[in-house]
């Protein structure tokens, strides 16, 4: 069980309490009323990335580089998707822990993100190989100039 689960839940009821030794019921209902802002503001924020996330391709993103340079242990699943602005490829099998995703960019690059409990824990960025040139091409500088 996660404390975060416990201690939230738990400070709101210790916040409920100090408003009605302090000011009665009007306390707890300046205390409730805060509560339900702060769940207000935080479903607002939760719907308007997933709103921004839903007008793009699952798993796209920009630069996997960038991406992958602006992860931080510990972010939440909700940041990660708020920075990309795209809900990334879920890689792992549903509802298992830990839950891996993927976002790729045009260029055939690729982060891999594993999160636990909704927390990134860590992350790999994959980038494709570079084209080998052939035996037979030429080498150096005037190579890509054409005969004159």
């Amino acid at each position: 069980m996660n404390l975060q689960q416990i201690l939230v839940p738990l400070g709101g009821l210790i916040l409920l309490i100090v408003g009605y030794r302090s000011w009665g019921w009007s306390g707890v209902m300046a205390v409730a009323g805060g509560i339900v802002m702060f769940l207000l503001l935080h479903f607002t924020r939760t719907m308007q990335v997933m709103r921004r996330a839903a007008d793009r391709p699952i798993g796209y993103i920009g630069s996997a580089v960038m991406l992958n340079a602006k992860l931080k242990p510990k972010m939440t699943l909700l940041h990660v998707i708020a920075m990309t602005r795209s809900l990334g490829e879920l890689r792992s099998p549903r509802d298992e822990q830990p839950e891996v995703y993927r976002w790729a960019d045009g260029g055939g690059s690729y982060v891999d993100a594993t999160f636990a409990e909704g927390k990134l824990v860590q992350w790999a960025l994959t980038r494709p190989e570079p084209p080998q040139e052939s035996a037979g091409e030429e080498k150096g500088e005037n190579a890509a100039l054409p005969p004159a």
